[in-house]
């Protein structure tokens, strides 16, 4: 009968943590909502389509062209004849330069390179086929700081890969996030 009791109490206790756990975080969650906090919804676009125009063949430019048709927006390329009804494209987005630098910022006493900075920038403009301009002349731009070591050349050039995958994804995130906030 006491072993009983033991166990008794000692699932009601369990229990009892469970349901404070759960409440705690059920007032954690509302005192969320209360003060604004919202997940990112779809991003929706004032725009039926788009025309790229540039340097569309860059790395960001069919990261963008990708997240775009992801969305749902259909997207044409300069090769693309534009017909007479004017169906190829609302807008215009005229990439203007998408560059990656790797630049040396640090060396030791006798030369050898020990830190490096890598950027990458991204610069476009958007306008209606009518010439409007929506969005001016944009430039983002994106800085990572990375060791080097002569000793470990292939994971070094691995990572400078893996980061300037990590700053493209977040510079068609940016450029999303403008695209979806015009007209608005």
């Amino acid at each position: 009968m006491e072993s009983q009791t033991v166990l008794f109490s000692a699932a009601r206790r369990t229990f009892l943590r469970r349901a404070g756990l759960l409440a705690l975080a059920g007032g954690a969650l509302g005192g969320l909502s209360a003060c604004g906090f919202k997940l990112r919804d779809a991003q929706t676009f004032d725009f039926e389509s788009v025309r790229m125009a540039g340097s569309e063949a860059t790395p960001v430019s069919v990261a963008l062209r990708r997240a775009l048709q992801a969305s749902g927006v259909p997207v044409f390329v300069s090769s693309t004849p534009i017909r007479p009804e004017g169906d190829t494209g609302q807008v215009v987005l005229t990439v203007l330069a998408d560059q990656r630098e790797r630049v040396v910022v640090g060396q030791t006493a006798v030369g050898q390179v020990r830190e490096l900075q890598l950027r990458t920038r991204f610069r476009f403009r958007l306008r209606t086929l009518s010439g409007r301009q929506l969005l001016d002349d944009t430039e983002l731009l994106l800085e990572r700081d990375i060791s080097f070591t002569e000793t470990a050349v292939l994971a070094k050039d691995a990572e400078e890969a893996l980061l300037f995958r990590n700053m493209q994804a977040d510079i068609v995130q940016q450029v999303m996030r403008r695209l979806a906030a015009v007209g608005r």
